[in-house]
């Protein structure tokens, strides 16, 4: 059963890891490509999207990630899992910190509304949003280190 839960976890945050490394290098980047607004307006929708989504994901992760350390503690890796769970914690207080508010503006930007600052707060959330990346990431290392 040990084995199932830790399978489950990393990949549920695996797929987490995936979403957010694409917004990061690959939506970011078409979207900043698009011509004059456009990629403003593409930023609140993604916003929007993924604002209403990842809340579940990152708790449901961190709840997969708890149990696994509870049930795994007299195991080889307990304190790799721990520790990936404290990044995972990291990213989340950073996430409502810095990254929701930005993001939360952003959503209800339109052309007629936007302040004249817009470029440098979507500029600001995807470098929050880069460091994001590399916590989660190395959570997400950690997890599979664990499973060795």
């Amino acid at each position: 059963m040990l084995d199932a839960l830790e399978v489950v976890t990393t990949v549920v945050v695996g797929l987490m890891v995936g979403v957010e490394f694409s917004v990061a290098f690959i939506m970011n980047r078409i979207l900043d490509a698009l011509p004059e607004d456009s990629g403003q307006l593409g930023h609140a929708h993604g916003g929007r999207m993924l604002g209403a989504l990842m809340p579940f994901w990152y708790i449901g992760s961190l709840v997969l990630i708890a149990i696994w350390a509870v049930a795994g503690w007299q195991h080889d890796g307990a304190g790799l899992v721990v520790t990936a769970a404290g990044l995972l914690i990291l990213s989340v207080v950073m996430s409502i910190l810095l990254l929701v508010p930005i993001n939360n503006r952003n959503k209800a930007w339109t052309p007629e509304n936007r302040p004249a600052d817009w470029k440098e707060q979507l500029h600001r959330w995807q470098r929050y949003h880069y460091i994001r990346v590399a916590v989660i990431v190395a959570a997400f290392t950690l997890l599979v280190a664990a499973l060795a």
